[in-house]
């Protein structure tokens, strides 16, 4: 009975251990309050995948919220910058892809940016701050 016990702390332990090095954050650039927004979502099944699963959360409630799913990133944050791209539309910059993404219907798609111009105002940047997914307002960012 003794060795049973302690046969199951010691796989509950070894269960705690492969799931601690996983990733699952969700950050938020929040357009007005908390009821418009993009999210950046990043999961990481397991502790020994090299990619993370990425997607983009863009919500504007009541009318509608959809999880877009993205192109996969590195397991170490890469900077995502976040632009004003005109009438209810966000540019979004990650690596060497564009994401435009629009709240009116709640949709995401990826974009061809010929020659990378940068579409409008830079609003700020999804980056790891104190080793923590955040989103960094432009402002406060220089």
């Amino acid at each position: 009975m003794l060795r049973a016990r302690a046969l199951r702390l010691l796989a509950a332990c070894g269960l705690l251990a492969v799931l601690a090095g996983c990733e699952n954050s969700a950050t938020a650039y929040r357009i007005d309050g908390g009821e418009h927004a993009l999210v950046l979502v990043r999961e990481q099944k397991f502790f020994w995948d090299d990619e993370l699963r990425q997607a983009v959360l863009v919500s504007r409630l009541p009318a509608c919220q959809k999880r877009i799913r993205i192109h996969p990133s590195s397991t170490v944050l890469v900077e995502m910058k976040v632009y004003a791209a005109g009438d209810g539309l966000w540019a979004l910059h990650q690596g060497e892809r564009w994401y435009l993404a629009g709240t009116a219907e709640c949709r995401l798609q990826d974009w061809d940016n010929p020659g990378d111009q940068v579409p409008g105002a830079l609003l700020g940047s999804f980056v790891l701050k104190d080793g923590a997914p955040a989103f960094v307002p432009a402002a406060a960012a220089n």
